[in-house]
């Protein structure tokens, strides 16, 4: 390998692209920094530039961060051994996330005659790039894991096959061992036997894959989310509960109250408000935003601390929660409820009269909650304040059931907490973040799982009041960390990378819509885009193409800002039940300010680990309920196939459009072959199909009524067709084995009838 140059200077992207491929090892930044003579500052922009690189899709991360061109595999890596034809062996990587690349299937060369490895085998392997294909030489054989598929049952004469649940899955396995389970039912599996020989040995019965509660066993499954607690884990997690709460700040005497949505299965944060009497802060407000002391029960180091990190978030499904924390902890220890006495690590604010924070200080506390309510009824006690409802009924008769004034109570702890508020908010209306308003999905089940609606989640004022005093306290304790020049776990949203801005720009020319690309780029300037596009009908689809503009949000140890949120320095310490990030931050905030046990200073490299993984964690939690969500969604409409429904194009490609159903969601593919005998013609830079002789044409944006085809639950899918009939119609929205080709780019293009499946869309949650 010719050596690198040192020169003054950043290196471009090619020669940094030269360089990683080039190299006989695994090149990190380190190793890119010492081949291209970089010190200091440059250091720091090469970071930068490596990111800006993984961005654009040029580079990506191998585990150990060393890095590896885009599309292609690192130096070393881990790959699962998945056929075994003729004496030659086929592996491939283990982890594979270049989601527009196809996963690379190596040819593995042993140094034996004979091969000493099976299906399902897991090895450590040096990978080498041979013509059009990979070769793999093993370093190591690592411990065996059996490959588990995740599908139903079928039967065809006297045989069972297993069905993948993917959308993608190509083939169906014949069924060697059933296990006790039988037709329909939805099963775990591993890969039996050789070559030519592999079936599949059924290992775990799920149930019935269209029961409401499979939905989400199929996605915790195939994501590979940790769901069982060891039972010593369990009886520590038993033990650290009945601690002495210790030496605290009590903070019993004050009305706190939770905020949270009717079904919360978990009570993080809790908050009080109330005039400010320093005369320095005139018009002003003191405010506590209370935080369950997690870090107090667990400790660095601990069986339970292994286990958070290794889960690095909790995981929610309509119908049950994956805890990161043991339930004794999670939902009961840790969650602040009503009268009960709860840790808590306690963010004092001052809050100027403008809403600006002028002060904080943090202290271990112990609280007694006045109430636990849902936003609905904050809200419905919030609108009384100006005359503009009531309270409700029930919460009245329940006050005169249990003998208190407990409506009065709460009413006057929530005006002071909604005057602070309103300061808060105004300080946000300053800084102008990013406003998308995506509307989230609200699943609604029956005691039994069923499902009873599909509909967004209302946004209220009070879901807006709790989501500004988190960010407060999550300011104040990046500040704070950064006051004591201890290491912070930041939360971080960098601005969008050119790119983006670019195809950004491409698609707002198609709705003459203007945006220079010369501006620096601010968070307001993507609201202006959606002031000046007002109610117009593609409105959800510019705010969805202004969501794919932005980079993801990630964890470590750097701050580079928080673009969305238009803050400069931003962590998250609001949710320790449900997030490591925020444990971290919480242990960081116990050492920096002498609190007591369970605090902990993490070196660099340490946090740098730490936030890599749990990025990657939260990306495979959206992921599971993104997919939950849409399985729950197509069971809903799967008692509507046949039926005509007002629909929006979300998508369109050369083998036909995406549509969601309004008002609930999903996305459906209507198959470019299903839109009449004519041909159709691909407009990339205008995002619509054209009818080559009628001129008829399918737009981004454009609402019109479909008939849905075909709704799967299991695998979530759904497919639409026109409602008049056209088409031949024929076919299923699971067979992925059309034929057809990459479009090029430029204009008008024909339709070839392929089949897939746009990227999902993501958004955060109300707490961020």
């Amino acid at each position: 390998m010719t050596k690198a140059k040192p020169n003054n200077g950043l290196p471009t992207r090619q020669q940094i692209i030269d360089f990683i491929t080039s190299s006989d090892t695994p090149a990190g930044k380190r190793e890119i920094a010492r081949a291209f003579g970089l010190h200091g500052q440059d250091k720091i922009l090469l970071k930068a530039l490596l990111k800006d690189m993984a961005d654009e899709g040029l580079i990506d991360g191998a585990p150990g961060r060393a890095f590896h061109k885009m599309g292609g595999l690192p130096k070393v890596t881990v790959l699962r051994i998945t056929d075994v034809e003729g004496g030659t062996v086929w592996a491939v990587p283990e982890r594979w996330e270049a989601e527009a690349v196809p996963v690379p299937r190596l040819r593995v060369r042993e140094r034996g005659k004979r091969s000493a490895l099976g299906v399902g085998d897991r090895i450590l392997a040096r990978t080498e790039e041979a013509g059009n294909g990979w070769i793999a030489h093993p370093m190591k054989q690592l411990a065996k894991g059996e490959e588990l598929m995740l599908g139903v049952l079928r039967r065809e004469g006297d045989k069972l096959w297993l069905q993948g649940v993917e959308k993608k899955e190509r083939r169906d396995w014949l069924v060697s061992d059933a296990g006790g389970a039988d037709e329909g039912d939805l099963v775990l599996a591993e890969k039996a036997g050789r070559p030519p020989r592999i079936t599949a040995r059924v290992t775990e019965r799920l149930g019935d894959p269209f029961e409401p509660r499979s939905f989400s066993l199929i996605a915790i499954h195939k994501h590979g989310i940790p769901n069982v607690f060891q039972p010593e884990l369990l009886a520590e997690a038993e033990k650290v509960a009945k601690q002495d709460l210790g030496e605290r700040e009590d903070l019993r005497h004050l009305p706190i109250l939770a905020i949270d949505p009717a079904d919360a299965r978990d009570h993080d944060d809790a908050v009080w408000a109330t005039p400010d009497d320093d005369p320095k802060n005139e018009g002003g407000w003191k405010a506590i935003v209370a935080i369950a002391d997690v870090s107090f029960y667990v400790r660095p180091g601990s069986e339970l601390d292994r286990e958070a990190r290794k889960r690095g978030n909790s995981v929610y499904f309509p119908d049950r929660v994956v805890p990161m924390l043991p339930e004794i902890l999670s939902a009961d220890v840790c969650s602040l409820k009503e009268d009960v006495d709860r840790a808590a690590l306690v963010c004092h604010l001052q809050v100027g009269s403008n809403g600006e924070l002028k002060s904080w200080r943090f202290a271990r506390s112990v609280v007694r909650l006045t109430a636990n309510i849902a936003y609905e009824d904050a809200q419905t006690i919030a609108d009384g304040f100006d005359g503009k409802g009531d309270p409700t009924r029930e919460m009245l008769d329940a006050d005169l059931r249990r003998g208190t004034d407990r409506y009065a109570t709460i009413e006057a702890a929530l005006r002071p907490l909604w005057d602070c508020w309103d300061a808060l908010n105004k300080a946000r209306a300053k800084r102008e973040p990013l406003d998308l308003d995506l509307p989230e999905r609200r699943i609604v089940l029956d005691e039994k799982g069923r499902i009873l609606s599909v509909a967004p989640r209302e946004r209220l004022d009070a879901h807006k009041l709790i989501e500004d005093y988190m960010i407060a306290a999550n300011v104040a304790a990046a500040k704070a960390l950064e006051g004591k020049k201890a290491p912070v776990m930041y939360r971080v949203h960098e601005p969008p990378a050119r790119e983006k801005l670019v195809a950004l720009k491409d698609y707002l020319e198609t709705l003459d819509v203007a945006f220079a690309l010369g501006q620096v780029i601010k968070p307001h300037t993507f609201n202006r885009i959606l002031e000046r596009v007002g109610d117009a009908d593609f409105r959800a689809d510019v705010m969805q193409q202004v969501l794919r503009t932005q980079t993801q949000a990630y964890y470590g140890p750097g701050n580079h800002g928080h673009f969305g949120l238009s803050l400069g320095s931003y962590a998250h310490f609001t949710s320790p039940i449900r997030r490591y990030a925020d444990l971290v931050v919480h242990r960081g905030l116990v050492a920096a300010y002498a609190l007591g046990p369970g605090g902990v200073v993490e070196d660099q490299s340490t946090m740098e680990r730490i936030g890599e993984a749990i990025s990657s964690l939260e990306r495979r939690a959206m992921e599971a309920e993104r997919d939950t969500v849409d399985r729950y969604v197509a069971a809903y409409l799967a008692a509507h196939v046949g039926e005509v429904l007002e629909a929006r194009i979300t998508g369109v490609q050369n083998f036909g459009f995406f549509a969601t159903v309004e008002g609930i969601g999903g996305d459906g593919l209507v198959p470019a072959r299903d839109l009449g005998s004519e041909y159709f013609r691909y407009d990339e830079s205008g995002q619509r199909l054209v009818g080559e002789h009628s001129g008829e044409e399918f737009r981004l944006g454009q609402r019109l009524e479909l008939r849905l085809a075909e709704a799967n639950p299991v695998s979530g899918a759904l497919r639409f067709e026109l409602p008049d009939g056209k088409g031949s119609g024929g076919g299923s929205a699971f067979d992925r084995r059309g034929k057809g080709g990459k479009p090029g780019k430029g204009g008008p293009k024909r339709v070839i009838a392929r089949r897939g499946r746009p990227s999902n869309i993501r958004h955060q949650g109300k707490k961020r």
